[in-house]
């Protein structure tokens, strides 16, 4: 397998002060920055020198103690909105669930960040498993996972006839198990077609979701098999709903801890997990075991039966595609729960810790044999490892001839399809 793009994408997924919980202790940043517009505009243009293609956010629809990682405190189109007004061809994608959304409302949403930045806006489709957002909404719980698929993939649809008729100027009329809606849009088209979207879920339903409907994956890979049959799969349900394999762009998450030497590196790792109450990782391991990891003894291996195969997937509430590559990862490495916490830092996202040179060839390697057509970056640091990644990974990258060595195109879609735009579902 061979790489399918003509230059690797690279997106950055703004967490906070960074992904490492204790981000905020290690830099000179306070906590009202969070709120500040000046700090998205300080790590847009830092993205924007590099030549990265777009940053991402999140959505948190719950409330949560920040003391132990302070994230989300501004909403997403806020903050996306904050970059794109410091930026010039930076792409942004906001992340919005279609389980606890309206389908139109947030067409017009997408679409008015769509046009204010020129172009280049992105949705990213998401259905929350998080049990802790439902009571945010009145519910006791979240919807099964089959409802949830069933209702995020007509409430694409419906977005998608919503930016149509901004298109086209055409009313449109949908009737369906989750959503009856009528009407046109007001909005003028978007400068790229339509918004960029991507897709987040790697369960069987979210591939098949992304290869019908998505632009792009952001996608959990732990190990190159895994994301090489990952990514092989969402291709060839692509060409079943009459797409090209190219047409969906495959960027799994990446997490980075850089140093000048691999020793370095480790050392910064290491005492950014000192400075948590616990293992940083209990919480994320709990989610894809199932069970909860608190109450595992650390000295000890995982226990064998929490790493089974489901008997059923509807009882499991966390991601199926998470559980699968992580067990995939896991075999032969399961000494202690300590051990394997230390090495799966990157909270669901595979860790890289070390130079710019190891993180640089690994990216080649990724890239260049098909695994992926890029990455979504999660940084241990904001600002810092951001700007440790554009002065020492991209002008590596950049050396090997896959890292955009201009400003490239405007809008999002542009600099990840190129000029064409995919037509409408």
């Amino acid at each position: 397998m061979t790489r399918t793009r003509r230059h690797l994408l690279l997106a950055v997924n703004l967490q906070g002060f960074g992904q490492r919980p204790a981000a905020w202790q290690v830099q000179d940043v306070a906590a009202t920055e969070l709120l500040d517009d000046r700090f998205y505009g300080r790590l847009g243009a830092v993205a924007e020198r590099g030549h990265l293609d777009a940053v991402f956010f999140a959505d948190h629809p719950s409330f949560s103690d920040p003391n132990p990682r302070p994230l989300g405190l501004a909403e997403p189109f806020v903050a996306a909105a904050a970059i794109a007004g410091a930026t010039d061809r930076l792409g942004v994608v906001v992340s919005a669930s279609t389980t606890y959304n309206d389908p139109v409302e947030l067409a017009d949403r997408v679409l008015g960040l769509d046009l204010v930045s020129g172009g280049r806006a992105g949705w990213n489709v998401v259905t929350t498993y998080d049990p802790a957002v439902s009571g945010n909404f009145g519910l006791s719980e979240n919807p099964d996972r089959s409802a949830r698929y069933r209702r995020a993939g007509e409430f694409v649809d419906l977005v998608d006839a919503h930016w149509r008729s901004a298109l086209t100027g055409e009313p449109y009329r949908h009737a369906g198990e989750f959503f009856a809606a009528e009407g046109a849009s007001d909005a003028p088209a978007s400068p790229q077609g339509r918004p960029f979207v991507f897709q987040a879920g790697g369960s069987p339903q979210g591939r098949d979701l992304a290869a019908r409907v998505a632009d792009g994956v952001f996608s959990v890979e732990l190990t190159a098999s895994g994301a090489l049959r990952h990514a092989e799969e969402v291709r060839q349900a692509a060409g079943r709903f009459g797409r090209a394999a190219h047409d969906v762009a495959i960027l799994p998450g990446l997490s980075l801890v850089l140093g000048s030497t691999e020793h370095e590196a480790r050392r910064l790792y290491d005492d950014l997990e000192a400075r948590v109450p616990e293992p940083s990782g209990l919480g994320a391991l709990s989610g894809v075991l199932g069970a909860d990891a608190r109450l595992l003894d650390l000295d000890a291996p995982i226990p064998a039966e929490l790493l089974q195969p489901l008997s059923a997937t509807t009882s499991h509430t966390s991601s199926l595609g998470y559980r699968e590559t992580f067990l995939d990862w896991v075999a032969g490495r399961n000494t202690t729960v300590r051990e394997v916490l230390r090495d799966f830092g990157g909270y669901g996202s595979r860790i890289v810790i070390g130079t710019p040179q190891q993180v640089a060839d690994d990216i080649e390697q990724w890239f260049d044999g098909g695994l992926a057509d890029g990455f979504n970056l999660m940084l241990d640091r904001f600002p810092a490892g951001l700007e440790l990644f554009v002065d020492e990974v991209v002008p590596l990258l950049q050396a090997k001839g896959i890292a955009r060595t201009h400003p490239g195109e405007r809008t999002l879609r542009g600099r990840v399809s190129g000029p064409a735009t995919r037509p409408f579902s």
